[in-house]
């Protein structure tokens, strides 16, 4: 088991169990949609925000995101670690059907990709310094990712060749883009598509 100071803040109960066996660290579960009617887990999420920290893992999928938005959103001051796993499609073995975009939730990833994520997020191990050219918004709209004809699916290209989940935006698509390398790194990637 891997320990870490911050809390990991989770979808639901199957998540939370599913990290449970990877990590010795506090596990909240947002109770899905729930967390826009709790005011007082959002207040304790916060409160641990401005203490240790908290990590913020949730499914790829559009709840998933809309989750993790409501919460960065709501959460000002303190510290805030976005983790992202990769789009994987398929099925949860305890479901009867697939999710309705086919995506695997927290629940169903291997833990590989689990701790490749953590990895990426500067996490386990040394942490990530700041590269020496950071990349920018300008940079993506430069290099046809925003604003222009077919950026999204240049930007959903980009982000399946980093194992990064599709539905990345243009600024989160930015932060993530820095924790996990470099000006360097986001151009031979580029290159490579």
């Amino acid at each position: 088991m891997i320990k870490l100071k911050e809390t990991i803040v989770v979808e639901g109960r199957y998540d939370k169990a599913r990290l449970a066996n990877l990590f010795d660290a506090p596990i909240l579960e947002t109770g899905g949609f729930g967390i826009f009617r709790d005011r007082e887990r959002l207040a304790l999420l916060r409160r641990l925000a401005q203490g240790g920290g908290i990590i913020l893992l949730t499914d790829p999928d559009m709840a998933g995101f809309k989750i993790r938005s409501y919460i960065a959103g709501a959460i000002s001051t303190g510290r805030v670690v976005h983790v992202y796993v990769p789009d994987v499609y398929g099925k949860e073995s305890r479901k009867a059907a697939p999710s309705a975009e086919g995506k695997l939730g927290v629940e169903g990833i291997e833990d590989k990709l689990i701790l490749e994520a953590f990895e990426k997020a500067g996490l386990l191990g040394t942490p990530c310094e700041a590269p020496a050219r950071p990349i920018t918004k300008l940079d993506l709209y430069e290099d046809g990712l925003s604003g222009g004809e077919n950026s999204a699916e240049k930007r959903r290209a980009l982000c399946a060749a980093l194992h990064l989940p599709a539905r990345l935006g243009v600024n989160s698509l930015v932060k993530v883009l820095n924790s996990i390398g470099d000006y360097e790194m986001y151009k031979n990637v580029l290159e490579s598509l």
